[in-house]
């Protein structure tokens, strides 16, 4: 008996011992997320909307978590350079994606993309809703819709249309255009809205279907002209401009969004509090007040918001692409 109680009580000492030395080891091993500069993957040039949002983004996160957020422009391949280096990045809260709805057209027009859509990427929150604008330079004489088919349909194909991007949002949106107007115009694909934005203002392209948060400072200064916006509703941020469907081109409702991905397997409780931080960003007078001045709709929702959210607009957004029978080609 006098044995086993040493026995016992060996055992019991080695595991206090265990317990205590994983005490004194804890701290130092696990500290508390953020310790250290948080890394934004922003797919496109800076100076376009995806751009803008993120830095709007990555200062309030900044601000509000206590690490410095360093935003890093991948542009490239309709976003997916910078998608897939967050995809494959670790799942521990330092490598953040901020991507517009591109990131769910992509899958209706690559056959082998270099990612899952869905699957390999950790939905966070969705940001913002936009509308896109049509716009040109002033001097063209375009002030309606209605100018815009006139001349499209008097000269098939003279008129051209550039987009930030082969298949982006902003081109399927002029082509749902020409769909809907039974026009031709030829579409001229950039790396980003802000090169395209010089070259519709200095006249080497003659329209835009942009986003709103790029152009508007270019149409308040009066080098573009706003046609039309392509929701169902007018925009906040540009009362006086009407919708292309209450032009006379009835049903043309399209929008676009930017929401916050982050590494598949980056644990729940890191992605709820980027969640959360940007819903209370997006919320606040003043962030609300900037992002309205952009012509962008705050949302800041859920991560399961953000993922149901995902999977229906790539379903639409394949809709849209085999009827327009876009290509990346």
């Amino acid at each position: 008996m006098p044995h086993l109680n040493r026995r016992a009580t060996v055992h019991a000492l080695a595991a206090l011992l265990v317990a205590a030395g994983t005490g004194l080891a804890t701290p130092a091993q696990a500290q508390a997320w953020p310790h250290k500069p948080i890394r934004m993957v922003i797919p496109y040039p800076p100076g376009g909307p995806t751009d803008i949002l993120g830095r709007i983004v990555a200062q309030q996160l900044e601000g509000r978590l206590g690490q410095p957020v360093v935003v890093d422009n991948k542009p490239g391949a309709s976003g997916m350079i910078g998608a897939d280096i967050v995809a494959k990045a670790p799942p521990d809260g330092y490598t953040l994606l901020v991507n517009a709805s591109i990131h769910v057209i992509n899958p209706s027009l690559y056959k082998k993309p270099p990612y899952d859509a869905i699957r390999d990427f950790a939905p966070v929150s969705l940001i913002a809703d936009v509308p896109l604008v049509l716009v040109a330079a002033p001097s063209l004489g375009f002030s309606t819709v209605q100018d815009v088919i006139a001349a499209a349909k008097a000269d098939p194909n003279r008129l051209n249309f550039a987009s930030s991007g082969n298949a982006a949002a902003p081109h399927l949106a002029g082509e749902a255009f020409k769909i809907a107007t039974g026009v031709q115009m030829q579409h001229v694909p950039y790396k980003g809205s802000g090169p395209a934005l010089a070259d519709v203002i200095g006249g080497q392209t003659q329209l835009m279907f942009d986003s709103m948060p790029s152009s508007i400072g270019q149409i308040r200064a009066g080098k573009l002209r706003a046609i039309a916006v392509t929701t169902a509703k007018r925009a906040s941020a540009l009362p006086d401009v009407p919708t292309i469907a209450e032009s006379g081109v009835a049903g043309y409702d399209i929008s676009t969004w930017y929401g916050v991905w982050a590494p598949p397997g980056t644990p729940a409780e890191i992605v709820n509090r980027v969640s959360q931080e940007i819903a209370q960003a997006v919320r606040q007078p003043a962030v609300r007040e900037r992002l309205a001045g952009l012509g962008a709709e705050p949302v800041g929702n859920t991560p399961q918001e953000f993922a149901a959210y995902t999977r229906s607009e790539l379903a639409k957004w394949e809709r849209i692409v085999k009827a327009s029978g876009a290509t990346v080609d």
